[in-house]
């Protein structure tokens, strides 16, 4: 015959499975963060990805008192470091800074293992960097019309130069390419920082480079601005033309986000949107963002989720019509 608990037993014994039901709900349910957490770049240090990610990072630490630490992971254009995020699980403890650059690379490549819009939710974006496009002084034009009217004249006898292949600087000139009709020779290069010396050195005439990197040969007379590539002229430099006067619909610039794997649980995602939203109306971050020649951006993480969507779409076309390819 089957013997049952004394009741005092019994009361005990429930007591003790609820109390083990609460403790695992409880440390399911633990408030992110608990433990530190990683901010991928996938560019060397120095940078403005780089420099971005430190800023927001350390604003998360303090706001979240856990660490938020960055890790360079440089490489196939940023496609190593996001490769790796994608792995990783989707907690919350592995960040991925994202920019235009990866919209670019879906359609650049063809063997990556993943699919960027799908597999990486959008967090919040944070900054955009206008470009501007600069001629070395010994080139003959002046103003953006007299830039065209050469290169019509003078078909692939300018040479464009780049950080590299599907870099902002690569894909804002290929753009500019399509729309003005005219043919200029890509030279890419390992980075903005020889293509910059090259332009200066004259060995290359044109670059539509961002304004963070450019900005101080300009004012120092070395380099010449002809226009920018947002979508009206910017209140630092009024003088400047945008494209978009003479080529209506041009616009571009390069913005930087925040990302993580796939299926981060909606909680985790809210919290760090609302926290890059109070971050880049700070004074103090805001001044950061203006020394890298950029504007806050922020909103909510469906909205950066539309920008990603659209931009893949966008490069895309471009980069299907100019023929490009990643070797």
């Amino acid at each position: 015959m089957m013997k049952f608990p004394h009741r005092r037993q019994f009361l005990h014994l429930a007591a003790a499975g609820a109390a083990v039901s609460t403790a695992s709900r409880f440390a399911w349910a633990q408030p992110y963060p608990t433990r530190p957490a990683r901010i991928v770049v996938g560019f060397p240090a120095g940078g403005s990805t780089d420099i971005l990610a430190r800023l927001i990072g350390h604003r998360l630490s303090e706001r979240l008192d856990q660490q938020f630490l960055v890790e360079n992971r440089p490489g196939a254009a940023g496609n190593i470091a996001t490769e790796a995020v994608v792995k990783a699980r989707p907690d919350g403890y592995t960040l991925l800074m994202i920019g235009a650059v990866n919209t670019v690379n879906t359609t650049l490549y063809d063997n990556l293992n993943f699919v960027f819009h799908r597999d990486i939710t959008p967090i919040a974006s944070v900054m955009s960097i206008p470009q501007i496009i600069d001629v070395h002084p010994t080139v003959p034009v002046k103003t953006l019309p007299e830039l065209i009217a050469f290169a019509k004249a003078n078909p692939g006898k300018l040479n464009m130069a780049s950080a590299g292949l599907g870099t902002p600087q690569h894909m804002a000139g290929e753009l500019f390419k399509m729309m003005a009709g005219v043919d200029m020779l890509h030279v890419p290069y390992r980075g903005g920082a020889p293509a910059a010396a090259d332009l200066l050195g004259g060995q290359v005439q044109v670059m539509f480079d961002l304004m963070s990197d450019s900005i101080q040969y300009i004012k120092a007379g070395r380099l010449r601005p002809l226009a920018v590539t947002t979508a009206s002229r910017l209140p630092t430099m009024p003088e400047v033309p945008s494209v978009s006067e003479l080529l209506p619909s041009y616009e571009t610039s390069y913005w930087i986000g925040l990302g993580a794997p796939r299926n981060l649980p909606n909680e985790i995602t809210d919290l760090l949107n609302k926290e890059i939203n109070v971050a880049v109306t700070d004074p103090m971050i805001k001044a950061s963002l203006d020394e890298l020649g950029g504007t806050a951006m922020g909103g909510s993480s469906a909205n950066f989720g539309k920008l990603i969507i659209d931009e893949t779409e966008r490069w895309g076309k471009v980069v299907r019509a100019a023929n490009l390819r990643a070797v």
